[in-house]
């Protein structure tokens, strides 16, 4: 539990004694390992290696240890959540060029597409367009021209008559929108090649990666890596009657075609649909120095890190909380525009009713009513976050065997943790783990940098 501050010192005053306290450097040094997560775990217990013939301990750590916190969203834990990015990228990047995590090159010679898919409209909001040249265009909504900083935009022109039910129901349901259009998908591929539907797996296989991201309506939209291998995964050669063009009208034509009808509360019907505005785009093989082409066409590492970027994007800082919603009190109190109240409190009311208990929208109020992954893939575009973190973690003991000489096949390894508590103490603790974890970002930045310009 953290402990309350001392209100007759000030937060420098706090922050030096933490500073020259005896155990500091010990400290900083699990601070540091975490990469300054900003709600770390922490652990009590031991490690230990032991000889596996003898049962000898080779090598032990005990106390309390840091255990990054793991969360995706950047405005929880930036450290984190650089880390989910990192991992995405790379999840992303060997389904887009191969080369890596068990796909072959050969992907980038299969049919792909970039496809953005949208919410419909729940009523007029404030909006900022500009020309081809830049020129702002005045709102549609209010035929003013707004800032982009203006915190009108996204928001509705008249509360009184956008549907918050209907935007609400639609994120709670996006998920289900999505696996319809999937199925849509393969059978508008089937019929292009006057296949059956249930023929289709025989003669290919659809894989693909998306991530949600959130409009500043506050609704999610999706983009998606979507990529036709033949029937076995990215190692089998696609039917040659599958082109990128193909797969572009198929990907339109799926997308107008799906519909999910759910009940408002007063039993009306309401049909869910995709927004009109599908934006399908071809990928092409990396130009890292291109973000696109005349054609519109993305090159295969600029969308991994566009992809990525997305990943660990909260619902923004207007848009929603980043804290489950517990109370009445917590929607009233929330430091959100008025439209983004009304979704959530919309939420939280509908969640409420019996007829939608399946939806858990109260559990998920907080995020607007969209309770989905926001990075998922198909079976066999690449690899997993689970495969990432397990090569991760095998290189570290790797690491650990080779600086203690030891080898992996003679010695056992034995954990034994229990849990304490998250985050820090003080708050001069917390301001020195952000601290210390700007310092990494700004140096692995840096480094960066200098290894690109070489």
């Amino acid at each position: 539990m953290a402990l309350p501050a001392n209100p007759h010192t000030t937060l420098e005053d706090r922050i030096a004694r933490k500073v020259a306290s005896p155990g500091y450097r010990e400290w900083r040094a699990k601070v540091t390992a975490t990469n300054g997560c900003a709600v770390p775990v922490r652990l009590f217990g031991a490690w230990q290696l032991h000889d596996a013939n003898t049962r000898k301990v080779l090598a032990h750590h005990g106390g309390e240890i840091f255990v990054p916190c793991g969360n995706r969203r950047s405005a929880v834990c930036p450290s984190c959540s650089d880390r989910y990015a990192a991992d995405a990228y790379h999840l992303m990047h060997a389904g887009l060029a191969g080369g890596s995590k068990g796909v072959p090159t050969t992907v980038t010679d299969k049919p792909r597409a970039f496809a953005t898919l949208t919410a419909p409209s729940f009523g007029a909001v404030h909006n900022r367009s500009t020309t081809t040249n830049g020129k702002t265009r005045p709102c549609t909504g209010c035929g003013e021209y707004h800032h982009q900083a203006d915190p009108r935009i996204g928001t509705a022109v008249d509360p009184g008559t956008y549907d918050y039910e209907g935007s609400v129901l639609w994120q709670a349901n996006a998920g289900a929108l999505w696996h319809r259009f999937r199925i849509a998908l393969n059978r508008e591929l089937a019929n292009a090649a006057g296949l059956k539907v249930r023929e289709f797996a025989d003669h290919a296989r659809l894989s693909y990666a998306k991530v949600a991201e959130y409009q500043r309506r506050g609704l999610v939209h999706f983009h998606a890596v979507v990529r036709v291998d033949g029937p076995d995964g990215p190692t089998d050669r696609t039917p040659s009657w599958v082109t990128s063009e193909l797969l572009d009208s198929c990907v339109k034509a799926a997308a107008a075609s799906v519909k999910l009808t759910v009940p408002r509360p007063d039993g009306v019907a309401l049909d869910l649909r995709w927004g009109s505005q599908v934006d399908v785009r071809p990928i092409r093989a990396n130009q890292a120095h291109e973000v696109e082409n005349e054609d519109g066409s993305i090159s295969e590492t600029r969308l991994a890190a566009y992809v990525a970027k997305y990943a660990t994007k909260t619902t923004g800082k207007t848009d929603g909380t980043d804290r489950p919603i517990r109370s009445q009190l917590c929607i009233d109190h929330a430091k959100v525009s008025d439209h983004h109240r009304r979704i959530i409190q919309t939420a939280w009311d509908l969640g409420g009713l019996p007829q939608y208990a399946d939806l858990k929208l109260r559990r998920w109020a907080h995020m607007l009513g969209f309770r989905g992954h926001f990075l998922t893939k198909s079976k066999h575009y690449s690899t997993t976050f689970k495969s990432i973190r397990d090569e991760r973690r095998a290189f570290r003991h790797t690491e650990t065997l080779e600086r203690l000489g030891l080898d992996a096949d003679s010695v056992l390894v034995i954990n034994d943790w229990a849990y304490q508590g998250n985050g820090y103490d003080t708050d001069a603790e917390r301001e020195l783990a952000a601290a210390l974890a700007g310092r990494i970002r700004d140096n692995r930045r840096r480094k960066y940098e200098q290894e690109t310009h070489r």
